[in-house]
């Protein structure tokens, strides 16, 4: 545990002095703020931008920041010293994944306060545990990229097409029937269809056993890319 809080303490010093990890945290919901706030179109649904800019937050910022924290580090050596002095893997993926999640559930509270006066307690407690097991399957699939990267421009080949899949398929969902046959398969998807469902919201409700078997995949993959090339 010692060794745990501190790969946190490491990574909240390193946040303000990171730019590119630190925006992905507030990107989306200072957007999530600004649309909700000055765009008001007659018949759009309940917050439409929270339910939108919510999924794709899910699918952006989780997995980039794991992915760009481990694969940095690796490309720096700073996990080869990390290592020597007896973290372990583990320990070393448990404290960077209480980090990011961590900030991710900030942002994720963010969209929470926008949902309206009107939206139960209830319904808000079952919007951040929606949006936390999003953000659990992003880390996984991030630190699967991380893993299998040698450095972080190998990183960012790889995680930049995956980011615009999981967190675009959401939004084009809403406009396009044939596109949404496909994303329903994506656990962004249903973490978008299960916030829409929420209190007012129009939404079908989605499918967890879909987000289940995302974070298998993406579990399993990470355990034969950690086995291959491991994070040393």
């Amino acid at each position: 545990m010692n060794n745990i809080r501190i790969m946190i303490w490491k990574q909240l010093k390193d946040t303000l002095k990171n730019k590119t990890i630190f925006i992905q945290f507030v990107m989306f919901p200072v957007l999530g703020i600004f649309m909700t706030k000055a765009v008001d179109i007659e018949g759009m649904p309940p917050h439409f931008f929270v339910n939108m800019f919510a999924a794709m937050y899910v699918g952006m910022a989780p997995l980039t920041s794991m992915a760009a924290i481990i694969s940095e580090e690796k490309e720096k050596n700073t996990l080869r010293v990390l290592l020597m002095a007896k973290v372990t893997p583990w320990q070393y993926l448990l404290g960077i994944g209480c980090y990011v999640f961590f900030f991710c559930m900030l942002g994720a509270a963010v969209f929470c306060s926008l949902l309206g006066e009107g939206t139960a307690f209830y319904d808000r407690c079952e919007f951040l545990l929606v949006m936390a097991a999003g953000i659990t399957a992003s880390l996984m699939a991030g630190a699967a990229i991380g893993a299998g990267s040698r450095n972080q421009m190998a990183a960012t080949s790889v995680t930049v097409p995956v980011m615009m899949v999981f967190s675009f398929l959401p939004m084009l969902s809403m406009f396009n029937e044939t596109i949404a046959k496909v994303a329903k398969y994506t656990y962004t998807e249903q973490i978008r269809r299960m916030i829409s469902a929420l209190g007012e919201g129009q939404g079908e409700n989605g499918n967890p056993w879909v987000i289940g078997l995302n974070m298998l995949v993406f579990g399993g993959l990470f355990w034969g890319l950690y086995r291959r090339q491991g994070l040393a």
